[in-house]
């Protein structure tokens, strides 16, 4: 019986030999046809071993990237690991005009991609609390004493030495940034108490705190941390990742000649205080001007600044425009109409012998108050009554010269220079009043309607006050409404429509407000922003350190696939040699058995007649 040998591409002692007799009859008769589907099944199996492996390994970083950053704020609520050498931390003391609070942060390493920027949030202690402290009074107390200074601030930095690790306090940058109470003191008195501070810290505490750590910012800084803060949590400073992200075309500050890059669209940012309001929002296109004199007073609104570690790229460069305007905070613009109507009311019954005003049962009629609400303005010892009519219209009409609006183009409030915005791409976010007006009593804040937001302050300031005070004992308002919100409701409202929408020019089709208190569940300080602005070049430290490993990880991730590519192809080249191998074994075999059976049947013959012969 034939046999077929086996012995390609093995040592001679790894021979071995298949007998056909002994294989099972569909083999035998289609083996060429199981061994071809065989080798197809192992390449097919191959081809998709290799897809699955690439679109794990690449396939998926989009979605893992989103993953991550919903994952970051979930685990942001989770208790900082001070044993982790590998995170860092950060200090900033606000020191507003009330108090001072310290803001302790911390971030892991940067991962060497100069286009990302440092994962910065807020540290939390043992019990998952943000590291924050407060104290009063406010730091222009000591305008008078500024040798009292270290002393006053001394337990906010004990408070943060005990949280930030004890080997990292040399490396942990200390910012103490003095807001609106420093600014109204003589500069004179601002230069002592920083130097009081710069002299003895030092002294007493390891942190990184060299001259320029401690300063006067202005409000223009302050708007612009905010900013960057509140864009920072919305992701706004991330790569575009998904074709249905809102973006925006942004000519670059400094480079208008060159072409226009793509990029997130960024958020504004409405913020309304007692005494003032602002807005910050980022200016993407090349803003002309209408006059030299408007080109000159844009220039103190529109801050340019990059926030990328290396300034030779422009990638997050920003161009933002600041505003703030005194006086038209809520509370300051309440007390603006009370003086108004005190002295109108005065005037007017001088002029005309009438008593308005001067009796309750002459009250002055208001119609930005509640319906039937009593009222009391008292000045120079003298008292103007007033007594509300719930009129809303008439409200937005009394107040519209208080927004002080000019003819010229391109101006907002008090006639300042405002940019052009792209209402159809643009988003903004409210605070402060802006939620309180909308939430507290009216219950709806969130995404801003104006048509909803205006038949629901005419309903309440229509209401009698007797129906809103039994509601408010009821508990059917926010919890931290207090009678003072349900009295001053219908004003500030007004307020807030006309600001937002005669001052700043927003149409009353605008639909991208959102008001809120917190973003992602969470309070956004403008230390935030701060913070993120003057660490911005710290990323260039692990930059320089990672980048021979960042660079040969990138060669490893290339060469796993072209090596896995390289290997199934050789397999694959392997097994068809052997399969072109087996089948010319085969072909040699058969015309062996072909030669040994025409040998053989010779043989036969020949012994036959041999046989015969001999008989004869």
């Amino acid at each position: 019986m034939g046999r077929i040998g086996i012995s390609c591409l093995f040592p001679a002692s790894w021979h071995f030999s298949i007998s056909p007799a002994g294989c099972p009859r569909i083999l035998n008769t289609s083996l060429r046809q199981i061994i071809v589907i065989s080798i197809l099944a192992a390449a097919v199996s191959l081809l998709y071993f290799s897809v699955v492996i690439i679109r794990n390994k690449y396939g998926r970083l989009s979605r893992d990237k989103k993953f991550q950053r919903y994952l970051a704020r979930v685990t942001d609520i989770e208790a900082t690991d001070t044993d982790n050498p590998n995170v860092n931390y950060g200090i900033v003391v606000d020191c507003g005009s009330s108090g001072s609070r310290i803001f302790v942060y911390c971030w892991p390493r940067h991962n060497g991609n100069p286009h990302d920027l440092l994962d910065i949030r807020q540290m939390r202690d043992k019990n998952r609390k943000p590291v924050v402290m407060k104290i009063k009074p406010g730091i222009s107390e000591f305008a008078t004493s500024p040798e009292k200074v270290s002393d006053y601030i001394s337990p906010l930095l004990n408070f943060a030495a005990e949280h930030v690790p004890r080997a990292k306090h040399k490396e942990t940058p200390l910012y103490i940034l003095c807001t609106a109470g420093m600014r109204i003191l003589p500069e004179s008195q601002q230069r002592a108490i920083l130097e009081d501070l710069l002299t003895d810290i030092p002294v007493h505490f390891d942190f990184l705190f060299s001259d320029s750590h401690a300063e006067v910012i202005s409000g223009k800084q302050e708007g612009v941390y905010a900013w960057i803060g509140i864009n920072f949590v919305l992701g706004r400073f991330e790569h575009i990742e998904d074709d249905d992200e809102a973006v925006v075309e942004v000519n670059i500050p400094g480079s208008e000649s060159s072409q226009a890059i793509l990029r997130k669209r960024t958020a504004g940012i409405l913020d309304m205080g007692g005494v003032s309001t602002q807005i910050a929002y980022e200016v993407p296109k090349t803003v002309s001007f209408a006059s030299s004199q408007q080109e000159e007073v844009a220039k103190n609104l529109l801050a340019e600044f990059n926030l990328g570690c290396d300034v030779h790229q422009t990638e997050h460069v920003y161009r933002v425009y600041v505003a703030t305007f005194l006086g038209f905070g809520g509370n300051a613009a309440r007390q603006r109409y009370e003086d108004r109507i005190f002295a109108n009311t005065i005037q007017k019954n001088r002029l005309l012998g009438k008593q308005t005003g001067l009796t309750p049962d002459t009250p002055y009629l208001d119609p930005c108050l509640p319906l039937d609400i009593k009222d009391e303005i008292q000045q120079n010892g003298q008292t103007v009554y007033l007594r509300g009519t719930g009129d809303f219209d008439l409200c937005r009409e009394t107040i519209q010269p208080f927004m002080n609006k000019t003819n010229e183009t391109q101006t907002s409030l008090n006639g300042v220079y405002q940019p052009p915005i792209h209402f159809q791409n643009s988003e903004f976010y409210g605070f402060s009043e802006f939620y309180y007006c909308t939430e507290d009593v009216l219950r709806m804040g969130g995404d801003y309607n104006a048509a909803t937001f205006t038949k629901a302050a005419k309903d309440y300031c229509a209401t009698k006050w007797s129906i809103l005070r039994e509601r408010f004992d009821r508990g059917l308002y926010a919890s931290h409404a207090d009678l003072h919100r349900l009295k001053y409701q219908c004003f500030k409202s007004a307020w807030m429509f006309e600001v937002f929408h005669r001052g700043f020019s927003f149409p009353v089709s605008y639909r991208n407000l959102k008001t809120a208190l917190q973003v992602y569940d969470k309070e956004v300080q403008w230390t935030l922003g701060a913070i993120l602005y003057r660490t911005r070049f710290l990323p260039l430290r692990d930059i320089q350190q990672e980048t021979f490993r960042a660079s040969h990880a990138h060669w490893r991730g290339f060469s796993f696939v072209y090596n896995h590519y390289l290997f199934s192809g050789c397999f694959l080249v392997v097994l068809l040699s052997i399969l072109l191998y087996l089948l010319r074994l085969r072909r040699i075999h058969r015309r062996t058995l072909r030669g040994g059976s025409a040998a053989t049947l010779w043989l036969e013959e020949g012994l036959a007649s041999q046989k015969i012969a001999g008989t004869l």
